[in-house]
């Protein structure tokens, strides 16, 4: 199934929304639709929504063209203006290139849109944020006994027999430790991240072996109630340090997000 789903990403995608879904500027609705369709673009991680022409209330100009090509997966770090698939760019009101129309038979009429390019969105009248959510991505929290020992360099970080483990759809295994188990100080970053998922997350500096490893960890302080077991758990980037299962040591995870890291902290 991880292979089916990896060799899906070469195409163009998309799946019809039954929600109403609107897009505020100033508290206004520029968007209002019960017509939404999720799209993902080739090699896009993450969907957008598009949705009918008739149901955007802003006029739609024509834009510039978008940012250069990226090659490999495009993780949501990616900004909208990188297209994969044929179209034009278009303006949204004085939004510049926040909507883009696919040249494709099977979505003619409908605008792919920036998520970010907008103040406020709802599905019906639930606020949303980050991105869409994916309806094929999936998030088990599991309590395990296991013995699991966290290191960097050698130097222990973290040991417990008390983790929360995350299983979360084509992403690694996620370990959450108490913060009691956690055996060096950890120093709050002004780093935020948000998973539409999870929620937002703060993020955690050590001091190990006398070098600051800069938002080495992240913590959900207040994490949506699908997920509220982890709620105040400590994770590490797998990517980044060594983590030690039953007496294994489990291989550090690849693809685009470990790539990023190793561009982002030089690890």
């Amino acid at each position: 199934m991880r292979d089916l789903l990896t060799d899906a990403r070469a195409s163009l995608r998309y799946e019809p929304v039954e929600r109403r879904v609107r897009a505020l500027v100033d508290g206004a609705p520029v968007v209002d639709s019960t017509r939404a369709i999720l799209v993902w673009e080739p090699r896009r991680v993450v969907p957008s929504f598009a949705v009918p022409e008739d149901d955007i209330a802003a006029p739609l100009t024509q834009a510039p063209a978008g940012g250069a090509e990226v090659a490999g997966v495009l993780h949501p770090g990616v900004p909208f203006v990188v297209h994969t698939a044929a179209g034009e760019p278009v303006s949204v009101g004085d939004r510049e290139g926040a909507g883009f129309r696919l040249a494709d038979e099977d979505l003619d009429g409908c605008v792919v849109l920036d998520f970010h390019a907008f103040d406020e969105w709802l599905e019906e009248d639930e606020p949303i944020a980050g991105h869409p959510r994916d309806p094929y991505h999936r998030i088990d929290v599991r309590r395990s006994a296991r013995s699991i020992r966290i290191e960097v360099d050698g130097a222990v970080l973290a040991e417990t027999i008390g983790a929360r483990l995350l299983f979360e759809t084509q992403l690694p295994t996620r370990f959450y430790l108490p913060r009691e188990d956690i055996q060096v100080e950890l120093t709050p970053s002004e780093r935020r991240s948000y998973c539409p998922y999870k929620g937002q997350a703060s993020y955690w500096s050590a001091d190990v072996g006398g070098r600051v490893r800069k938002d080495l960890g992240w913590s959900y302080e207040d994490p949506f109630p699908e997920v509220a077991a982890i709620a105040g758990l400590v994770a590490f980037w797998d990517e980044r340090v060594d983590v030690v299962v039953d007496g294994e040591r489990r291989p550090r995870p690849g693809g685009p997000i470990a790539a990023a890291l190793r561009d982002e902290f030089a690890v």
